[in-house]
């Protein structure tokens, strides 16, 4: 009796793409679904947690999520499985963690009422005189 090794080819996963190139995604997600008011902040430094945050507004509950979905589809092009996304249920506010970027989609008046791109931007412009 002989045997024969079998040789099983894998392949290395390709390595995740760059912060900013997740963000381009994030940005083309946005544009293609026609998410209102996107802001992007530049937390390095700030936090350990990612190295940039977006905050956008959708038009109803339907559209929130519809952007969250499509953000997430738009991750996964390149590679990036998200480490969870929140608040899909009630979609008032759906966080969707991708690591390097954090994308908050809100409705107008939850996104008003948190005003969590001011929380991130305080100090950041120099006084005025």
């Amino acid at each position: 009796m002989t045997s024969q090794a079998v040789v099983i080819k894998t392949r290395m996963p390709a390595p995740p793409p760059s912060a900013e190139a997740l963000l381009a995604q994030v940005r083309a997600a946005l544009e293609e679904i026609k998410a209102k008011d996107a802001v992007e902040i530049d937390i390095r430094g700030k936090t350990g947690i990612a190295d940039f945050m977006v905050v956008a507004s959708g038009t109803s509950t339907r559209h929130v999520k519809s952007i969250a979905d499509e953000v997430v589809k738009f991750a996964k092009k390149v590679g990036v499985m998200p480490l969870g996304v929140e608040g899909e249920r009630e979609a008032e506010w759906v966080l969707v963690d991708l690591a390097d970027v954090i994308v908050h989609v809100m409705l107008p008046r939850v996104r008003e009422f948190y005003a969590i791109e001011r929380l991130w931007t305080v100090g950041d412009q120099p006084p005025e005189e």
